[in-house]
């Protein structure tokens, strides 16, 4: 496919699509590695878009929130930013046709999250919120006769000429290879939950556009930094149901199997404590035999298949009736703050590649990110995006090459998916990590520069997971439960030899 002027959308989540749509009237192409709508974690986003919408709350209190979450290595300009632009992608997002729930008088009900100050949750059907907003824009992006997608095609590799310069990717489909040339490349590929025993992700979400991005030199930052949800559904599920935290916001309580609410122990804040510290206490309780169930029968009871329909079809899926019954839960791999590093428009260290969503690292979430700001995060930065490249004279660059990597087969995946969440978990330490690493070379049948995009990334985390000897936000170490001052954000690249370098 010849190079030109349009520009390339690798994934087809919320800040792809977003972006495609705010890209009006410029051409792009947006590739999507399955049927678009089923494998982008956005569309099983439960709780909704963190705005500073109520009467009383303000964009420099959600910035206040969001840096306070994230445990000091918020950017608190990028904070700031993301929280002002808020309200008006919410704006957009209505005009796109996204029913959000309102009330009797038409405003918008605003949903009460662990760490948030104020009730600033945009909610839609309760817990639909990903997928009610994913309809709207799918629709919204089917009809535009400036999008083409590219359904079932999935980016392998990034093409570079020789002075580093990104010129489109390598896609793979059904029937073989698709080579995409595109004056600006922009990857929106999604988490890296896929790459976890336990998650609550799509599977096919395994940090691949992290690891290409890392394999062509790109600067990763903060890779170490990933988020467990204190309570995914634990019913033996691959991916793990989650029973969002809406619920314990509209004031269910975790319990031992005894029926005793433990979280008073952990933190004043009890069931609304941090997402880390939750963790952490649900995966204790657990790992005690006292068992961690959440209790919404009270809270809840017999609202829930209207309040919290997805919630309720899991549960009832495996004969658990939360309107009368308390439901078994486990901290589950959910969001990853590290990333590919950009500036305040999504650039990336490499020419012609920005990143926008959860595979980005855009000092927002820091060490922690603060509940729903995530969908928030990925309409704010697909926008500033799209103004960056409107109007913009892009021209791709020539002589690009790439390095095809090679395909990670199933068994050693779920190799590797075994020993991240058992020594890249909730609760890390120098001996399980080393081990980690171990796996990882074990599994490293390649030369260097053909290792598997996923092998990559876990080596990413695994290495800037040992190198932070210290606590913070969702990386805490059994064998360093200190902080250290001042706070440091961790810097990472592939060198020409191969080896991760910490910068």
């Amino acid at each position: 496919m010849a190079n030109d002027d349009k520009i390339l959308i690798v994934g087809a989540g919320l800040a792809g699509l977003f972006l495609a749509l705010k890209l009006a009237p410029r051409p792009c192409i947006v590739l999507s590695q399955s049927p678009i709508g089923t494998g982008a974690s956005s569309a099983w986003a439960q709780g909704g878009m963190a705005a500073a919408l109520a009467v009383g709350d303000s964009p420099e209190l959600h910035a206040r929130d969001t840096v306070a979450a994230g445990a000091g290595l918020v950017d608190e300009v990028v904070a700031l930013m993301v929280a002002k632009d808020g309200p008006k992608r919410i704006q957009d997002l209505l005009e796109l046709g996204v029913p959000f729930d309102t009330d009797d008088k038409g405003a918008l009900e605003l949903g009460l999250e662990a760490a948030h100050s104020k009730a600033r949750v945009a909610r839609v059907a309760g817990d639909l919120a990903g997928r009610e907003i994913m309809k709207s824009l799918i629709a919204k992006a089917q009809a535009a006769s400036h999008i083409r997608i590219l359904e079932n095609h999935w980016a392998l590799a990034l093409l570079q000429n020789p002075n580093g310069a990104i010129g489109g990717v390598i896609a793979g489909h059904k029937g073989g290879q698709l080579r995409i040339e595109t004056a600006h490349t922009v990857l929106a590929t999604g988490g890296i939950g896929g790459l976890y025993a336990v998650t609550t992700n799509p599977i096919e979400a395994r940090g691949q556009g992290l690891g290409m991005a890392a394999r062509c030199g790109a600067l990763i930052c903060d890779p170490e930094f990933v988020q467990f949800h204190p309570t995914s559904i634990n019913i033996g599920r691959d991916p793990a149901p989650l029973a969002s935290e809406a619920l314990r916001g509209d004031g269910a309580i975790l319990r031992n199997a005894d029926g005793t609410a433990f979280m008073a122990k952990y933190h004043a804040d009890t069931d609304l404590a941090p997402r880390d510290i939750v963790a952490r206490a649900v995966a204790i309780e657990n790992q005690s035999g006292r068992g961690a169930f959440l209790d919404a029968t009270s809270a809840i009871g017999a609202h829930f298949p209207e309040t919290f329909p997805t919630v309720f079809a899991s549960c009832m899926s495996a004969n658990i009736d939360p309107r009368t019954q308390m439901i078994p839960v486990a901290p589950a791999e959910h969001y990853h703050m590290g990333g590919i590093a950009t500036d305040l428009w999504g650039k990336t260290s490499l020419q012609g590649l920005s990143a926008i969503g959860e595979c980005a690292s855009t000092g927002l979430h820091g060490a922690n990110r603060l509940a729903s700001n995530s969908l928030l995060e990925a309409v704010v930065m697909a926008n500033r995006v799209a103004i960056a490249l409107n109007g913009a004279h892009l021209e791709g660059p020539q002589n690009c090459e790439f390095q095809m990597p090679a395909q990670l087969k199933t068994d050693k995946l779920q190799i590797l998916r075994r020993a991240m969440s058992e020594n890249a978990g909730v609760v890390r330490g120098e001996n399980g990590l080393k081990a980690l690493l171990q796996v990882i070379d074990n599994l490293t049948t390649y030369p260097v520069e053909a290792s598997p995009n996923e092998l990559v990334t876990a080596k990413l985390v695994a290495t800037a997971a040992l190198h932070r000897q210290e606590s913070r936000g969702g990386h805490w170490r059994e064998d360093f439960q200190h902080l250290s001052e001042p706070p440091k954000h961790s810097h990472l690249a592939i060198g020409k030899n191969g080896d991760i370098e910490i910068l």
